[in-house]
């Protein structure tokens, strides 16, 4: 399973600057559409048509990705997949180093986690932090038979030993790079690139 990053201290990447496509554009709208199409089979396979998954998406850019991964299972397989979402903040490895932080959502749906099986679903992997965190949380709110991890985009760059389960694409990077990866729901497009980090690994 795996961790993500943020350019700006989540684990995953993050798009606030005003121009996304200002850095190196890694991939845009089809591939990001192509790759969530691929991860939705890879998981009905694992999963025997997705039965007993609980998809939870980490704010900011996962819980998108978490809603379209489940509309994707729907299409294609007619599985009502419940999906929610999983905050994070408080239990980052980090809070005493960064400014506080506005806290996110947490949306668990009604059946619950007991006896599922989670797939958290996060847009970059990096360091393994992020998901270090998010097994913490989800600790806290039920105890799943098993968890996964899903992502748009790994990154490289482990610091902990945690693997996703299912990648849309794998990119090197050095560390001296930051990966930005934008979607409509929360930016107004779709598009990933790469550009220099203003910060070094996290």
């Amino acid at each position: 399973m795996a961790g993500t990053s943020h350019a700006a201290g989540h684990d995953t990447a993050d798009a606030r600057a005003s121009d996304g496509r200002a850095g190196k554009p890694v991939f845009g709208r089809d591939e990001i559409r192509r790759a969530l199409t691929r991860i939705g089979h890879e998981i009905l396979e694992r999963t025997e048509g997705a039965r007993d998954v609980v998809l939870l998406g980490i704010p900011t850019r996962g819980v998108p990705l978490a809603r379209r991964l489940a509309a994707q299972l729907a299409q294609t397989e007619g599985a009502n997949v419940p999906c929610g979402s999983l905050d994070i903040t408080l239990y980052r490895d980090d809070l005493r180093l960064r400014p506080a932080r506005a806290l996110g959502h947490t949306e668990v749906p009604d059946s619950g986690i007991d006896g599922k099986i989670v797939v958290l679903v996060d847009d970059v992997l990096y360091s393994g932090r992020t998901v270090r965190a998010a097994l913490d949380a989800l600790g806290d709110i039920g105890r799943p038979r098993a968890v996964q991890l899903a992502v748009l985009v790994d990154r490289g760059h482990r610091e902990l030993p945690i693997r996703p389960d299912y990648v849309g694409k794998n990119i090197p990077t050095s560390k001296r790079e930051a990966v930005r990866v934008l979607l409509t729901e929360v930016d107004g497009e779709d598009c990933v690139t790469l550009q220099a980090s203003q910060e070094a690994g996290r």
